[in-house]
């Protein structure tokens, strides 16, 4: 196992970002709730306590038994340098006035191994509502603010430290540095977790789990499910079954496409046309949550089919990353549902198998990375998110294969424009919702009143927040004057300008 550091998460909204600087530095580590915590194994070389919304001065705020871990440093964050202090005997207080925001240390203790290499006057990133007003005799102070007499402290006799601020987000400019002390230099990890390591350990592991058994395994032709299917396919070779369904919600010619893409990559891989029984499922419904259930019941039933067409199948792979492993065990418990077919539940239950989930430690971003690493093509690799239910979410109303048709049109002109204009790269996210209005137009002499079209492109890094993209007038223009010139049906397009949140990137 690498040597890792263990994240205690009490709720902060930057834990994962925690976790995810840590990860830069070629350090694997590993998010836990506070309340638990796994047992303190030889391979794990430090803790680092998150923030939180709560105060600890709260009755029945989020606590954790620190002499659990005596034999490894302690890095306290905001809320975990506040209950550092706090159960150490020092004094948490109300702030005066909420500090939240950009802060400069006015003092710093360069001999102090976790300060190293900080620059005195440094911006840091502030977040709390309470300030450490005293700290124990045995704890000493190691930087300020000019607001905040306790930014950063050490206890003499031990190897814990905690911070006021917040060195994960990029507005505590040397951040990266102070998380550098702590974790290589102070808990001596030796920076040994790259993708190569993944890659190689990953498959090292799946041929020892899977043996000679059959995988089945579910594409969908983006990212993750590709990541996942190509390390298992590298374990297991043609004992990998892959079924890509077209459950005719998908982009224009995007299943011959991905299964094209596939095949050249030498998986195993069935296509199957499933359009029809998705429309008919999806009859007549219009409450998105509704059609999403059809869709994810269809794709269980067609999947489930198909996959008992092979003999002898014991695992379902699955492209699961960390943060909805993270998501599921979280302080709160698992969090409120925004909207169903994330990944499709059901399956496991239904087939009675054993899931694999090869990419279930990584963020993202590091799934890019290893998908370089194994060489696969970059267009895949660079796909923008697309969701489960395709346009079926993208339909407003109720779905019909001429209203798919249609959406098809529009949704490769604008893809395809991005592409050309070399835009494609520049936005997270981009695609056309069909809305439920019509509107008056003239074309030639004639009074049409036709289809209305909205266009989102969203820029962001993780999808959890994200901005409206700012494309130029004159893209936005062409791209118009295509779809209304060239989609029969439709007769005016919008560009939606909103953010999320309160907008969601998808409209349903």
């Amino acid at each position: 196992m690498s040597q890792q550091i263990l994240i205690l998460d009490f709720g902060s909204q930057y834990t994962q970002l925690i976790a995810r600087r840590v990860r830069e530095l070629n350090v694997y580590c590993e998010i836990h709730p506070f309340n638990k915590v796994p047992k303190l194994t030889p391979d794990i070389k430090g803790v680092i306590l998150s923030g939180s919304p709560c105060s600890v001065r709260d009755n029945g705020a989020p606590s954790v038994d620190l002499s659990a871990f005596e034999k490894v440093p302690v890095l306290g964050v905001c809320y975990g340098a506040q209950l550092i202090a706090h159960l150490g005997g020092g004094n948490v207080l109300p702030s005066q006035m909420r500090e939240y925001g950009r802060a400069r240390l006015s003092t710093v203790d360069h001999h102090n191994d976790l300060l190293k290499e900080m620059s005195l006057d440094t911006q840091v990133w502030m977040s709390h509502a309470d300030t450490i007003a005293s700290v124990p005799s045995n704890f000493e102070i190691i930087a300020t603010t000019p607001s905040v007499a306790v930014a950063a402290f050490k206890i003499k006799d031990k190897a814990v430290w905690g911070i006021q601020f917040h060195p994960e987000v990029t507005h505590t400019i040397e951040g990266k540095n102070l998380l550098r002390n702590f974790v290589v230099h102070i808990c001596g990890c030796a920076q040994d977790w790259t993708p190569d390591q993944f890659v190689e350990s990953t498959i090292a592991d799946l041929k020892a789990k899977l043996g000679n058994d059959q995988v089945v395994m579910a594409l969908s032709g983006g990212v993750d499910s590709t990541v996942a299917a190509t390390l298992i396919h590298k374990a297991i070779g043609k004992n990998l079954h892959c079924i890509f369904v077209d459950n005719g919600l998908l982009r224009k010619n995007e299943f011959q496409q991905v299964l094209d893409s596939y095949q050249h990559m030498g998986l195993n891989i069935k296509g199957v046309d499933a359009r029809e029984k998705f429309y008919a499922a999806l009859k007549d419904l219009t409450e998105p949550e509704a059609k999403r259930k059809a869709i994810g019941r269809t794709f269980i039933e067609v999947f489930d089919e198909e996959a008992h067409l092979i003999q002898d199948v014991k695992w379902l792979g699955q492209g699961t990353i960390y943060p909805d492993v993270i998501e599921s065990v979280s302080v709160n418990g698992p969090s409120q549902t925004i909207k169903s077919h994330h990944n499709v539940g059901g399956l496991p239950e239904k087939m009675k198998l054993k899931i694999v989930e090869p990419l279930n430690t990584l963020f993202k971003d590091e799934v890019r990375i290893v998908g370089k690493t194994l060489g696969i093509d970059p267009t895949i690799l660079g796909r923008h998110p697309f969701p489960g239910p395709g346009l079926g979410i993208r339909i407003l109303g109720d779905i019909t294969a001429d209203k798919v048709r249609i959406l098809q049109e529009v949704d490769s002109i604008f893809i395809g424009g991005l592409r050309e204009s070399g835009l494609y790269d520049k936005v997270w996210q981009a695609g056309a919702m069909l809305l439920p209005v019509q509107s008056v137009g003239v074309m030639g002499d004639e009074r049409t009143y036709e289809r209305v079209v909205s266009l989102r492109a969203v820029t962001s890094t993780d999808g959890m927040t994200a901005d409206w993209a700012h494309l130029p007038y004159e893209f936005l223009a062409n791209v118009s004057s295509d779809i209304i010139n060239k989609v029969k049906g439709v007769n005016r397009v919008v560009y939606d300008i909103s953010s999320k949140p309160p907008a969601t990137i998808e409209w349903e």
